[in-house]
């Protein structure tokens, strides 16, 4: 395939086991880790957990990135189409309450191929960074139940600082909006988890609550009280090289979470918060192979 299903459109050749493209990913899925997750949002982990199913590599490639070892080193093992369902069953038969596919946007056609054909007895989460292109949303739909995408930022200098993406607000607010269109407002089970609908997510970034708030603000203008929930991150952990870029080689200051948490409750946003616990490296899953 010659691949233009995220906004990068490289056009790059992938095979079943050689990718030529930004992503470096070849056709077949390649994961890295599947196992039941505890620390998502509540409507998404609930009790059991949420059958998480990480994909390697990635078209995005922010600096900071806590999973580096298989966005940036392509840590991972190619399976099988026929293997990728097999571990969605093993998931759903250990009682996760949802099939969660991590980092998917590179491996779009896979999932298609994947639901087209076989549909699980439990909700499926598109869990992305948030740069998605619409075209490629718009052939998922019937098949996603939930969008948990990010919106990391509305600054394109900030995202070409961070992630190598100057589009990416232009592009994460058109893919955010299609994702809505698609679910409609969150509908919940009488155990109060979440069945349909979208959870946008943001990871405040050190010197960044300009940014968390311009994310809010824009949140609260374009969607009406009830139609998506809104996860503002606070475990933010410093990862990798930083060396050039010391702005955001500290953790996050209090008074960073504070000042973001406030502005959140007095937008009146509802949705989720983390506790500062969560800024450490015990919180990012080991990418081991598990159940791959």
């Amino acid at each position: 395939m010659l691949c233009t299903q995220c906004p990068r459109s490289c056009g790059a050749l992938r095979t079943d086991t050689r990718g030529d493209g930004l992503c470096r990913m070849p056709a077949l899925p390649v994961l890295a880790r599947a196992a039941l997750h505890h620390w998502e949002e509540p409507p998404i982990s609930g009790t059991r957990g949420s059958g998480t199913i990480f994909f390697s590599g990635c078209s995005l490639g922010c600096v900071f990135c806590q999973n580096e070892k298989i966005s940036h080193q392509d840590f991972g093992k190619l399976v099988t189409m026929a293997r990728l369902r097999d571990i969605c069953q093993e998931l759903a038969d250990q009682g996760a309450h949802n099939l969660n596919f991590v980092n998917p946007t590179h491996y779009a056609h896979t999932l298609r191929e994947l639901l087209e054909n076989w549909r699980p007895p439990i909700p499926v989460v598109w869990n992305s960074g948030g740069y998605d292109q619409v075209d490629t949303l718009r052939s998922l739909e019937g098949l996603v139940n939930i969008y948990l995408p990010d919106l990391k930022y509305l600054d394109s200098g900030v995202a070409a600082r961070y992630s190598g993406a100057p589009d990416y607000p232009e592009a994460a607010v058109a893919a955010l909006r299609e994702m809505v269109r698609q679910t409609g407002p969150c509908q919940f089970d009488g155990d109060g988890l979440l069945k349909s609908g979208t959870i946008i997510r943001h990871l405040i970034l050190p010197g960044q609550v300009g940014e968390a708030k311009a994310v809010m603000d824009w949140i609260s203008a374009e969607f009406a009280p009830g139609t998506v929930l809104f996860s503002l991150m606070s475990q933010y952990t410093p990862w990798g090289d930083l060396e050039r870029y010391p702005e955001i080689s500290r953790r996050l200051r209090t008074s960073e979470m504070r000042a973001a948490l406030e502005y959140m409750e007095n937008l009146g946003l509802a949705g989720f918060t983390q506790e500062r616990t969560s800024a450490k490296e015990e919180y990012t899953p080991p990418f081991d192979l598990t159940g791959i």
